[in-house]
């Protein structure tokens, strides 16, 4: 891959593509043009995606970061919606087997994130989950499709109405990831992924996923767009305000339904 990013430390060995993500402000405009090199490139065979701290795989910030001038609030959400639905949409489109290595915290965006990898590994203890609400924001960032499509409507409603975190091995547990182990044993599981999809035949492995994953693809063309834009009606409420108020705050917060 000839491609050079910055938001993301990648290394290309013997048919694998290791990816760490960080905490760049532009990581997800590179985790799109990552996905979308990766699909094209016949000497990616598998791709792995994992965090570049010890104990964060990748924490959204719930609009925390947006500046506070209306106008440029306002531009900065817009941005990061049309972002976030390219984002989704192109990691389900990667047709090359993409494996999460989840060596910590993957909450809000960085669930998401998560979700559209094939194969999960998550360190046993690592916190699991969609907080939107929580910050008084609908779940927009791909929770609401992604969810319902591993763990059934019943659990996804449970989590996403809550914002509830999951340890890894109560996300093993449910289906919403492939496996929880301990922290010691993340490389080795990580690597027998890793080999097993080295061997199989790329190309049966490459059109299986475009099989599996055609109706998702197809429903996030739809979806994406209807749940951001229940995103951003929440993000323009006052609950959102004080959603964020008490996340920097370091309180809970007073909802009002305003």
């Amino acid at each position: 891959m000839d491609a050079k990013f910055e938001a993301v430390l990648v290394e290309q060995t013997d048919g694998v593509l290791w990816v760490k993500m960080t905490e760049n402000a532009h990581l997800d405009e590179e985790l799109i043009r990552l996905f979308w090199e990766a699909k094209r490139d016949p000497q990616v065979r598998v791709v792995v995606l994992t965090g570049s701290q010890e104990r964060a795989f990748c924490v959204g910030a719930g609009g925390a970061n947006a500046p506070q001038d209306d106008t440029a609030r306002n531009a900065y959400w817009v941005n990061g919606m049309r972002v976030m639905r390219e984002l989704v949409l192109t990691a389900l489109d990667c047709d090359k087997p993409v494996i999460g290595r989840i060596n910590g915290h993957a909450v809000g965006k960085g669930c998401s994130i998560a979700l559209c990898c094939d194969i999960t590994v998550a360190v046993e203890d690592a916190k699991i989950g969609d907080t939107h609400v929580k910050v008084g924001l609908a779940a927009g960032d791909g929770g609401s499709l992604l969810w319902p499509h591993l763990v059934g409507m019943a659990r996804a409603k449970r989590f996403l109405f809550t914002g509830d975190l999951l340890t890894g091995r109560e996300a093993e547990a449910i289906g919403l990831v492939t496996e929880a182990v301990p922290r010691a044993r993340l490389d080795e599981r990580t690597r027998y992924w890793v080999d097993r999809m080295l061997q199989a035949a790329p190309a049966a492995v490459t059109l299986t996923k475009r099989a599996l994953n055609s109706s998702l693809r197809q429903q996030a063309a739809i979806h994406m767009d209807m749940s951001l834009g229940m995103e951003t009606l929440s993000f323009l409420t006052e609950d959102y305000r004080e959603g964020i108020a008490a996340l920097t705050g370091k309180r809970d917060p007073k909802f009002l339904g305003r």
